[in-house]
């Protein structure tokens, strides 16, 4: 196919150029109507590119197969056999993967360091989760993807299981071994789901982890926005195989999905495609290189600890790893990666990925340089020496009462979906334990639920809960976001 074409960008500028007249939403009519107290923050080019995308980008008709012919070049340009394109971010991209292959009542093995989005998608479907326990690290207190033996076991539990979900790569940019999962799956001529939302760049470098539609995953989900150029919001899914009906995965698409898709979001996927196949695997390997240097210059710095293979990868850990996720370990400086996160933002003006009860994050992609990450590390040298005085302004660590990988997993005792939409009270968090949570309970970043409704909650991580809002953890779906109370299931 010719990669040289783009053709939403195409025909975006020839409705400028034929002038089209629109009486048709958006109401702003190419920006004449926004406020133009607006306009100065935004720009004028922003609404003269918010089209219509029927009888606007394209006829009433689609004729001229606009978006069609931009997904075809997706699709071609990562060796997939269909790709989708959603303006609504991958959260309703796996929402509709997941309701093309399990449905109400039907399980679906799902590694339990799922986003929140998949358990949204649990809840609107019905579907019964069986869980499949990520790889934890005892001592790190963190989960890499789960294990294909893993998997193996719970299919053999539940052989009535229609499919399989896992997170790879994780926030903290690890992999699972995609192709022995996949075989697993397909050996029962079942399909396997990748939520790759942090690997949109995977298929444009050998150096970087296995590519799921490489390793034979059925569909899989990836967040443009995020390790790419696309704008917020922009995902793609893509499909290959005879295990999910293509049909089905685009109307499950069109159930979820925004019948007003932003032709913003459609023309950046659609530039982004063109630039990784023409230039992808140049800008990756300069990308890759800084990330050489500056983990090198981070290794150095007193009191971090830039992880890498020797931490990651290996005998119950993770299969591979996505170098340009910059994971640091301040324990050493005695503060929290919370504190330390708001210390960079408010002095450094620096905004860090995710940060935990002893790490911070940093994302580096091909937009990354010498010169953009000079002041971050800057940034870096400076916290250390912050950090290591006893009268500076860093919060020093509080105790989090980190749970212990046999705390964590907690009984699902109901469906998401019933404990969810069920009637249900607001109970002080002293009384939480032993109860069933009805709510998402959810740390963000990285947007992995402690716990989900259906599931009863212990004392270790109430406790964790509670510990962790006082020290800094943001839990945003909470009812009550300092999480002194919690909604819990009314059983009868």
């Amino acid at each position: 196919m010719d990669h040289s074409e783009a053709p939403v960008l195409d025909a975006l500028a020839a409705y400028h150029r034929r002038r089209y007249l629109p009486f048709t939403p958006p109401g702003h009519k190419q920006g004449r109507g926004a406020d133009p107290r607006v306009r100065a923050v935004l720009g004028d080019d922003v609404f003269r590119a918010d089209v219509l995308a029927t009888a606007g980008l394209d006829d009433r008709m689609s004729s001229a197969r606009v978006l069609e012919r931009a997904q075809e070049l997706m699709a071609d340009a990562v060796g997939a056999e269909h790709t989708f394109f959603s303006t609504c971010g991958s959260s309703l991209s796996v929402k509709s993967a997941m309701l093309s292959v399990a449905g109400p009542h039907e399980k679906l093995l799902v590694g339990r360091d799922a986003h929140k989005s998949v358990v949204a998608g649990l809840i609107l479907a019905g579907i019964r989760p069986i869980w499949v326990e990520p790889r934890w690290d005892p001592e790190l207190r963190l989960a890499h993807p789960p294990s294909a033996t893993a998997y193996e076991r719970h299919f053999a539990e539940h052989p009535d299981a229609r499919g399989a979900l896992v997170t790879s790569p994780t926030p903290y940019g690890t992999s699972g071994d995609l192709s022995a999962i996949t075989k697993v799956c397909h050996d029962r001529d079942l399909p396997l789901i990748v939520d790759e939302a942090w690997g949109a760049h995977l298929p444009f470098h050998p150096e970087l982890p296995t590519w799921a539609m490489d390793a034979g995953a059925d569909v899989c989900v990836t967040s443009v926005h995020k390790m790419g150029s696309g704008l917020e919001q922009s995902s793609v899914f893509h499909l290959q195989g005879g295990r999910v009906d293509p049909a089905v995965l685009s109307a499950r698409e069109d159930l979820l999905g925004t019948t007003s898709p932003s032709v913003l979001v459609y023309a950046a996927l659609d530039g982004w495609r063109r630039q990784m196949v023409e230039e992808g695997r140049d800008l990756l390997q300069a990308a890759l290189d800084v990330a050489r240097s500056v983990r090198a210059e981070i290794a150095g710095i007193e009191g971090m600890r830039v992880h890498g293979e020797a931490d990651f990868l290996g005998p119950n850990r993770a299969a591979e790893m996505d170098p340009l996720q910059l994971i640091i370990d301040i324990s050493a400086l005695g503060v929290t990666g919370y504190s330390a996160a708001d210390w960079l933002r408010e002095h450094h003006r620096v905004n860090l990925h995710v940060s935990d009860h002893r790490r911070i994050s940093a994302q580096l992609t091909y937009a990354d340089d010498e010169e953009s990450v000079r002041p971050f590390l800057a940034a870096l040298h400076h916290l250390a020496q912050e950090a290591g005085r006893e009268d500076g302004e860093l919060d020093r660590a509080g105790e989090i009462r980190v749970p212990t990988p046999e705390e964590v997993r907690l009984d699902l005792v109901h469906l998401p979906r019933d404990a969810f939409f069920g009637r249900t009270e607001q109970v002080p968090i002293e009384r939480a334990a032993g109860r069933v949570v009805a709510e998402m309970l959810t740390p963000y970043p990285p947007g992995i639920p402690v716990a989900l409704p259906g599931e009863r909650l212990n004392d270790a991580v109430v406790d964790y809960l509670r510990t962790g809002v006082e020290t800094g953890m943001v839990i945003p779906d909470a009812t009550d976001p300092e999480v002194k109370s919690i909604r819990v299931y009314r059983e009868p």
